[in-house]
């Protein structure tokens, strides 16, 4: 028996259209982005970037295993003799669904177990930076612990 080899890719997406103040759209944590609008959004980037060959190569392998909208983050699961070509892809990708994004991949894994480690880790330091910058953190530290323990039993539900 053969076992598949992946790149779990970790990507973090930074929202820009909150930092234009010209631009009228409502932040990203709060608009309906899903895994399926990230994924047509990658195969747009990898056809638009590397071609058909770059989709045929990474396409049937691709996809998008979780995105929490509250923290931006995005698991992808990718084959591994391709990885680079969607890491490529990602890092050209400038926009989902009519929202202008920066990728940030955060980290890149040869297993889940560590891919799960390293998106709850960035879960807390993302929340920790959410109630640094509240005036009130008392009234919003039920829900970010809520949040965190939800996200973690779902990364920690993830499988290959």
């Amino acid at each position: 028996m053969v076992r598949f080899k992946n790149r779990w890719l970790l990507v973090e997406f930074i929202d820009t259209s909150t930092a234009d103040a010209s631009a009228a759209k409502e932040p990203l944590s709060t608009r309906s982005l899903d895994g399926r609008l990230i994924y047509n959004a990658l195969r747009d980037s990898v056809v638009t970037n590397f071609g058909d060959t770059g989709w045929g190569a990474v396409g049937m392998s691709l996809t998008v295993k979780y995105f929490s909208p509250t923290t931006n983050l995005c698991i992808i699961r990718v084959a591994r003799d391709h990885h680079r070509i969607a890491w490529g892809a990602v890092t050209l990708l400038t926009g989902i669904h009519d929202v202008r994004v920066i990728p940030r991949v955060i980290h890149v894994s040869g297993t889940i177990k560590h891919a799960q480690l390293s998106a709850i880790a960035h879960n807390r330091d993302v929340i920790a930076r959410f109630r640094t910058k509240l005036k009130n953190a008392a009234l919003h530290h039920d829900s970010y612990d809520d949040y965190l323990a939800r996200s973690t039993r779902e990364i920690e539900a993830l499988q290959d």
